[in-house]
């Protein structure tokens, strides 16, 4: 495996691939003289020391400890210097003779470039892009995956033993569903499947009598003791004896004293308060018109029906026609009632003014009703009364993205922002989404996004200090407020994770490193397209993939039940779109037009159903049963 990449995503990407796959790594980056080009990256500590300060002594107070973490450099992984990944370096880093390449480098034109020539020096190899972008990206993946047809002589996809895949990846994509997921229900152990969010939820052991709920299923038995049941720092506890991956029913019934982590579904557990004052995208009917029109409205509509009812009870007409002269008496279209009595003339007189008043409110009306429309594209004010929403901070390509994913979840959500011209403000405005623009450091801003009524404040600027001052506020506001923080560097995030933890040990604190987050889908991606994602259970990792049945003997034309092997991988969904139309990436999220195909994945499956040769089903596996079912046989290793 080679990796090229100019920041904190390539390192962690070659300490993934090392660590939990066991691959041979090649990692090119610039010249350790060279200053890394993401601005927050080195500054983060320097800048961050005074309000560092605070929360050490704050955690002092509580009695906690709130030193920094000594990150570990990954072991046995080659490191080529370059500046640019040119064609000599390339060579260099052996991609001839490599199974797959990343391109995480900031730039995205640097990526394409080395992607080109990549494929020129090896028609087979697996690239994996780091692109915004994605419609470019789509054009890339199709350009590449040709031009490796084309050179091998070999359409993609055929069975030959390779796979020239290319495939296109955003962080900001990647680690949107686990930010989400964090701000929602408090964890990043999720997988994202067809517009699903799947999290693994660990549960302590149940008591004498009671029966465990297994969710959708029961993903491990963890160890017999284990210090953080919880797994809250995200740290992995050794235990007396090992976690048991993908127990069968029997294992887990005999099993006890153990706790168990089990799959299910993300929802949103916030208060409901108000939230659907913000979540619809086209404006209802009442938000055309302002309160005090609708009264005016509703008055005139009165007036109509007492006159028609009176001028029924003066002439004897019937209410039908009476109704059709008062309205013609209001319109000023019928004939003076000289003649009439003097009830009925009255009654003219009356409608007459009423048709003069309701002359203007019938302009206001229309006028409103423009304007409204008008202003459907213009940012939206927190509505009165919200709560239970989530505070975004920063609209860049990471907070752009989440907000996406939370509006697809239906979360109500208020986003803060300092530039007008930031990159998710049009994103903003075709959701309608609540926005205040200020500086979120700056007294009022938060106050004016509800934070005090608030269910989770996600700060996600590209500028660590900003986040971490905005929580700090945030807390003097809300001590039990949940706050989940973007920082660029993973051992400064843990480093205020575990402060921020230690002085407010009653609330629930994440910080997330976005390079933490987006690691495993590209670590994925480069083992292959079939990975959606990966969960750590204590020292061990589970990997969720999307398998084709054909051609797998363990799997095609048997029953799940008898595919299921214990330990090794378990089939948990069957998905029943054609396979003309399935999309090939089901760790994205369906297209906005198609939102049928959230429902092509089938969780229920009985255990007799027989697997089909065109079936393709996801499946969780450890990485060796993942590497035996996929034909991919680990090399022998001595001495490492």
């Amino acid at each position: 495996m080679v990796v090229c990449g100019d920041d904190g995503l390539a390192q962690r990407l070659a300490a993934e691939l090392r660590g939990v796959y066991e691959e041979q790594v090649t990692l090119v980056a610039p010249p350790s003289e060279r200053p890394v080009p993401q601005p927050v990256a080195g500054r983060a500590r320097a800048a961050s020391a005074a309000l560092l300060d605070r929360m050490v002594n704050a955690a002092s107070r509580a009695g906690g400890n709130g030193a920094p973490v000594n990150g570990r450099s990954p072991g046995n992984v080659r490191l080529v210097e370059a500046a640019e990944p040119s064609e000599a370096v390339l060579a260099e880093a052996g991609v001839e003779r490599a199974t797959a390449l990343a391109l995480v480098y900031d730039d995205d034109e640097t990526n394409i470039r080395a992607a080109l020539t990549a494929r020129r020096l090896n028609p087979r190899l697996r690239i994996v892009l780091r692109l915004y972008n994605r419609r470019l990206g789509q054009h890339i993946e199709e350009l590449l995956d040709q031009a490796a047809a084309l050179a091998t002589g070999t359409p993609h996809g055929t069975g030959t033993g390779f796979d020239a895949s290319t495939t296109v990846l955003s962080d900001a994509d990647t680690a949107a569903p686990a930010l989400a997921a964090t701000a929602l229900v408090g964890t990043s152990k999720v997988v994202q499947t067809d517009g699903l969010l799947l999290r693994a939820v660990e549960r302590t052991p149940p008591a004498p009598g009671q029966v465990a709920d297994p969710g959708l299923c029961t993903l491990a038995l963890l160890s017999a003791t284990s210090s953080d049941p919880a797994g809250a720092d995200g740290s992995e506890s050794s235990g007396e004896r090992g976690p048991r991956l993908l127990p069968d029913e029997q294992e887990v019934a005999a099993a006890t004293g153990r706790g168990t982590v089990v799959l299910e579904q993300v929802s949103y557990a916030g208060a409901p308060r108000s939230a659907g004052r913000s979540a619809g995208v086209v404006p209802p009917i009442s938000s055309l018109f302002s309160r005090r029109l609708r009264w005016s409205l509703a008055g005139l509509v009165g007036a109509v029906v007492a006159l028609a009812i009176a001028l029924t009870v003066v002439t004897g007409d019937h209410p039908l026609h009476a109704t059709y002269l008062t309205l013609l008496d209001i319109l000023g279209i019928d004939d003076p009632a000289t003649n009439a009595s003097v009830g009925r003339q009255i009654l003219q007189l009356l409608s007459a003014v009423v048709g003069l008043l309701l002359l203007p409110v019938l302009l206001a009306a229309v006028l409103e009703a423009l304007g409204t429309f008008r202003s459907a594209s213009a940012l939206r004010r927190p509505p009165r009364g919200l709560g239970g929403h989530v505070v975004l901070l920063g609209l860049g390509k990471i907070g752009t993205r989440v907000l996406t994913r939370l509006r697809e979840l239906h979360i109500p959500v208020v986003c803060v922002e300092g530039d007008p011209e930031a990159r998710g403000m049009a994103t903003a405005r075709r959701l309608r989404v609540p926005v205040v623009l200020g500086d979120v450091t700056q007294e009022g801003v938060l106050e004016a996004a509800k934070i005090h009524r608030a269910h989770t404040l996600l700060a996600l600027t590209s500028v660590d200090t900003t986040n971490l001052e905005a929580v700090l506020y945030a807390r003097s506001v809300r001590p039990d407020l949940r706050v989940v923080l973007r920082l660029y560097d993973d051992d400064f995030a843990a480093a205020v994770y575990r402060t921020l933890r230690a002085a407010h040990p009653r609330a629930l604190t994440r910080s997330r490193s976005v390079t933490h987050l987006a690691a495993p889908a590209f670590a994925g991606a480069m083992m292959g397209r079939q990975v959606l994602g990966a969960i750590p259970v204590e020292r061990r990792v589970l990997l969720f993939a999307a398998v084709e049945v054909r051609g797998i003997r363990q799997l095609e034309g048997r029953t799940v039940a008898d595919a299921f092997r214990a330990g090794s991988w378990r089939v948990l969904a069957l998905d029943t779109a054609d396979p003309g139309e399935r999309r090939p990436d089901l760790a994205t999220s369906p297209a906005p037009t198609d939102r049928s195909a959230a429902s092509d994945l089938v969780w229920d499956l009985p255990p007799t159903y027989v697997l089909r040769a065109e079936d393709r089903v996801v499946l969780a596996a450890t990485r060796r049963g993942l590497a035996e079912l996929l034909g991919r046989r680990s090399r022998e290793r001595t001495g490492a």
